[in-house]
């Protein structure tokens, strides 16, 4: 196809420290055995990989008022902000590789402070099974990887809010949520009095994934830095068991592979988070290699060459 894509930086966050699994630590590694940069190279996407960003070790504490490593997970997306802010100067893409799903908080805002200092809009596209719309005061767990939305919403502790510097990063009205079927009791009220915009599994059922990403994708334009965050359990985890928090009834391979197209199509995708993979709950690496796959696609993979 002739479309092009903008420089490509790997940036790997081995850590776990927002999670309740451990293992997603070792994602970065598993997408690098599974070909991702090779993979991106193949379609002509100019590719470095950066290497790892360096953080603290996982405590593997309880919670201290109601969050769990919560200096850990600072100094993390400290890292990852800056990593991220750095290659966004370098008119790169960056590609965030977890790591749990805790570090969208580092790469979401640098991304918005580019946007910002840009006069750019921001769209931010969350593939998820779970709405990451907790606070200290409504989660069952303490894991902090429940919390992103709400945190970068300007819902949260001033360590996470203010990350940088300002608070909130990003409004709900950024946010499209797709394949939600996993919310708290309490997130759900938290959720409807903020207005996220979710498209969850019973919408995708009802109305059909197209319908579903057309909408989700709906208002942008070419000014439009489109952020997609990709956590892996968003998959059913019959094609993806590699995760710690797998949901039942998830998007499937063909429903995926749309997903990533139609972003594609766009043209307009700016920064991406791959989160939650897990290679000591996976098989083989089966799930970092459908992970690649599914990022092939979103630089333009497909079938024939479409107009």
């Amino acid at each position: 196809m002739s479309r092009t894509f903008p420089p490509v930086s790997l940036i790997g966050v081995p850590t776990d420290v927002g999670a309740g699994h451990r293992g997603a630590r070792m994602g970065p590694d598993a997408l690098r055995i599974a070909g991702l940069g090779e993979a991106l190279l193949a379609r002509g996407v100019d590719v470095i990989d950066t290497g790892n960003v360096q953080g603290p070790a996982n405590p593997w504490t309880g919670p201290v008022d109601g969050y769990r490593h919560l200096d850990e997970v600072v100094a993390w997306n400290r890292a990852v902000m800056d990593a991220t802010a750095a290659e966004l100067a370098r008119g790169r893409l960056p590609i965030m590789m977890g790591g749990d799903h805790c570090l969208a908080m580092g790469s979401i805002t640098a991304v918005a402070r580019h946007c910002q200092q840009a006069g750019r809009k921001l769209r931010v596209l969350w593939l998820d099974a779970h709405s990451d719309f907790n606070t200290s005061e409504v989660t069952p767990s303490g894991n902090i990887h429940g919390m992103p939305v709400a945190c970068l919403c300007g819902i949260g502790p001033d360590a996470l809010t203010k990350l940088g510097g300002d608070a909130p990063a990003i409004t709900p009205a950024m946010v499209r949520q797709i394949g939600i079927r996993s919310v708290d009791p309490e997130e759900k009220k938290l959720i409807k009095d903020h207005r996220v915009d979710v498209y969850d599994m019973r919408y995708i059922d009802e109305v059909g994934m197209k319908r579903t990403v057309e909408a989700a994708l709906e208002g942008m334009d070419a000014d439009t830095h489109l952020h997609v965050s990709f956590d892996v359990d968003f998959l059913d985890p019959s094609i993806a068991p590699g995760v710690g928090t797998t949901v039942p009834g998830g998007p499937n391979y063909r429903e995926a592979q749309l997903v990533m197209e139609m972003i594609a199509d766009t043209g307009l995708m700016g920064s991406l988070d791959i989160v939650e993979l897990n290679p000591v709950l996976d098989r083989r690496n089966r799930t970092a290699k459908l992970t690649v796959d599914l990022v092939e696609s979103l630089f333009g993979k497909s079938t024939l060459m479409r107009d």
